[in-house]
């Protein structure tokens, strides 16, 4: 019999707050964590800004011993073991020192590109003939798995522990990964999120790509408007967001706070097809997969309340939204949708997990956060939906069930159903 699975705990370290209290908190405010980067400016960027998590030296010293910390470069490992850590503790889950693995638990925690700092450190040093001095964490640090391996040993965990890398698809793939392996039995509970590295040797590429926007350096805050018809590129950002997925069975065993269950999804790609490309989504497959993920959740298009979208912030929200109009088949009542994007950046293989952990607390609090930078909503996406699709201040209302979706270069989407737990 397939097993229902539920959410116990969750963890983040996003631009806009490194805790579950401070990061709810910017999301009903509509805070922004997009800031000026000095160094980006030195190197010549067209975009000098970014989304990155602060984090103090005190933080770094609750989550890693010195040793780990010594030549640790890696900043996506960072916001990884931070959200993934904080996830597990929030659940009720202890970290054991004892021999014995926790056969019952495992991770599923993607990421993009991991150490691209201890990469650049490492090919001077080699180029330089000083190939000892690399350290001996240059491998785990710049190897993909790196982050899954880091938290495997922390938390001891003897299940599937593996890493996923699919674009901005990354975090919320990893979710539905985790999903299926405990629906089928093969797990009690799995640890799953994404993190992403963060600064110039990340964003360059984008930044040469002239997708990145370049008038708003004098005012950082501003320039990450989702559907507005201000609109102009993505704004880069990093960080990591990590879930506790358990079977119903194991949450209501230990007695645990349920935020939300997970009803299910769907995952597929446009081949790049038709209208479909490395950069740009087949339009398609994604209706295809919104489509999957309701017969796969057992849902009707009009049982969603809302949706967190992908929705960058560039001429292709319009078209993102014509394809959730087309699949669900709804106009006039279009549920209320919504992105992180605007006060977070961006946050690339780490966007899925971190918009993930935002709209569970959505379901399980009853709101739904505002879309922040969007006074002028995109003419065509109006003649799409109503305005009244479109909060721009945070509505305290019950959410039964909320649509969650990702779209990544190389034409992969992703969408999950949570369902408020009753």
């Amino acid at each position: 019999m397939k097993k229902r699975v539920v959410i116990t705990g969750l963890g983040i370290a996003a631009p806009n707050g490194v805790s579950i209290p401070e990061f709810e908190e910017s999301l009903r405010s509509g805070k922004s964590g997009i800031t000026f980067h000095q160094e980006l400016k030195d190197l010549n960027f067209n975009c000098q800004i970014g989304g990155k998590p602060e984090i103090s030296e005190s933080k770094l010293n609750d989550y890693f011993t010195p040793l780990q910390l010594r030549g640790l470069k890696s900043s996506g490992i960072v916001y990884g073991v931070i959200s993934g850590t904080d996830a597990w503790k929030d659940a009720g889950l202890k970290i054991s020192n004892q021999d014995s693995p926790d056969w019952d638990s495992g991770i599923i925690f993607g990421t993009g590109i991991l150490g691209v700092d201890k990469f650049r450190e490492a090919i001077h040093l080699i180029d330089a003939g000083k190939t000892r001095r690399l350290g001996s964490t240059s491998v785990i640090q710049t190897m993909a798995s790196g982050i899954s391996a880091y938290l495997g040993g922390i938390l001891g965990c003897g299940n599937q522990v593996t890493t996923n890398s699919s674009a901005c698809t990354t975090g919320t793939e990893a979710l539905l990964m985790g999903y299926e392996r405990i629906k089928a039995g093969k797990a009690r509970r799995m640890l799953v999120g994404s993190c992403s590295d963060r600064g110039p040797y990340v964003w360059g590429g984008f930044d040469a790509m002239r997708i990145l926007p370049g008038n708003y350096n004098e005012n950082p805050q501003s320039a990450s408007g989702p559907l507005s018809s201000h609109a102009s590129g993505f704004v880069p950002g990093s960080g990591a967001g990590a879930l506790v997925l358990e079977s119903l069975d194991s949450a209501l065993e230990r007695g645990v706070k349920i935020y939300a269950e997970v009803l299910g999804g769907e995952v597929n790609s446009g081949g790049q097809r038709a209208e479909g490309s490395m950069t740009a989504a087949n339009n398609e497959a994604v209706q295809r997969c919104i489509k999957g993920a309701l017969k796969n959740s057992n849902i009707l298009s009009s049982e969603i309340d809302t949706i967190n979208g992908h929705l960058t912030a560039t001429s292709k929200d319009s078209v993102e939204i014509a394809n959730w109009v087309k699949a669900l088949n709804l106009t006039s009542d279009f549920p209320y949708i919504n992105s992180l994007k605007g006060m977070t950046g961006h946050c690339l293989s780490a966007s899925g997990s971190i918009e993930c952990v935002a709209s569970v607390l959505e379901v399980s609090k009853g709101f739904i956060f505002p879309n922040i930078n969007c006074e002028e909503i995109h003419p065509e996406i109006l003649d799409l939906i109503s305005e009244k699709s479109i909060p721009r201040k945070t509505i305290e209302k019950p959410i039964k069930v909320l649509a969650k979706a990702s779209f990544g270069f190389g034409d992969v989407n992703a969408v999950v159903l949570f369902k408020k737990y009753n």
